[in-house]
């Protein structure tokens, strides 16, 4: 079973093109899935579909074999959702934020307060369970964000751009957590403009724009399909040549040494996620999703 099975999904919020026109994918059991569209692609409509904030206008989302809409209360004790926005309380205490949040989620008795001790030390926190949210800094806010969407210890996570405006320290204290999450057997959907982060932490990769899927496949397997695949060049001094493909890199070394021109070897280019991005999407800029309706 997929833990997220997404067939002909269409969210429109009235006249003009849909936030959402079309979509179908799966994301893989265990997977940690990278979500990846530039500005109006109608990947928050997508996330807010999952979590049964949207309903579809058509088409179906299951959730670990669940319907996101008439099963959305079921859903939503399985499902943890790492908003974009910060959705703490600034004049609570970070304890006082748990505990409200884990009364949300339906967790109390004897396993409340094991699950905010273990969601503080996820945060790195402890030492400061008594500070009002307002008095953290962005990165410890950013991660208390994160530990409270775990509280009721879901299957599924949902990160929606988590490492906005959070420091280098932070952003890679987040990396770890979701990384030993993944590897507890949680699926991780992550979605960002930092193609970098995609790179560093998803097997998988889904890029929509203008609300239709454009790319889909293993990491590897989309770069692999973009450009030739090798080890990154070494030389203290480079030079880029676009060649046909076809084209041995041996003739390559063999004319610039008839033309007297010394190198140590020519290296394909290994493409990145931002080029097969680029290439799928163009590089016109983008406006946002259109309003939702009050």
């Amino acid at each position: 079973m997929n833990a997220i099975e997404v067939d002909s999904l269409v969210i429109a919020y009235g006249a003009g093109r849909p936030a959402v026109d079309g979509l179908s994918l799966s994301v893989r059991h265990g997977s940690f899935f990278g979500l990846l569209g530039p500005n109006g692609a109608g990947k928050s409509s997508f996330i807010s579909c999952i979590g049964g904030l949207v309903r579809p206008s058509s088409g179906t989302v299951r959730v670990l074999g669940l319907d996101a809409v008439t099963d959305r209360a079921v859903v939503a004790r399985r499902l943890g959702i790492v908003p974009q926005s910060l959705a703490l309380y600034g004049d609570l205490s970070v304890r006082e934020n748990l505990r409200f949040f884990a009364g949300l989620y339906g967790v109390r008795g004897a396993s409340l307060a094991g699950r905010i001790t273990a969601a503080l030390d996820l945060a790195q926190l402890t030492d400061r369970a008594g500070s009002r949210v307002s008095t953290l800094s962005g990165g410890m806010a950013r991660r208390l964000n994160l530990a409270v969407a775990l509280l009721h210890d879901p299957e599924v996570i949902i990160c929606d751009e988590p490492t906005t405006g959070v420091d280098p320290q932070s952003r890679l204290h987040l990396f770890d957590a979701l990384r030993r999450l993944h590897a507890e057997g949680r699926t991780v959907i992550y979605t960002t403009h930092y193609m970098e982060e995609v790179e560093a932490l998803c097997h998988d990769v889904a890029i929509v724009d203008r609300g239709k899927l454009v790319a889909l496949g293993p990491l590897q397997e989309l770069l692999a399909s973009h450009g030739l695949e090798g080890p990154e060049p070494t030389k203290s001094q480079s030079f880029t040549v676009v060649a046909p493909a076809e084209v041995d890199p041996a003739g390559i070394v063999l004319l610039l040494k008839r033309a007297g021109i010394p190198s140590e070897g020519v290296t394909p280019v290994r493409a990145t996620l931002e080029d097969v991005f680029m290439a799928r999407t163009g590089r016109a800029l983008r406006d946002g999703e259109p309003c939702r309706p009050n």
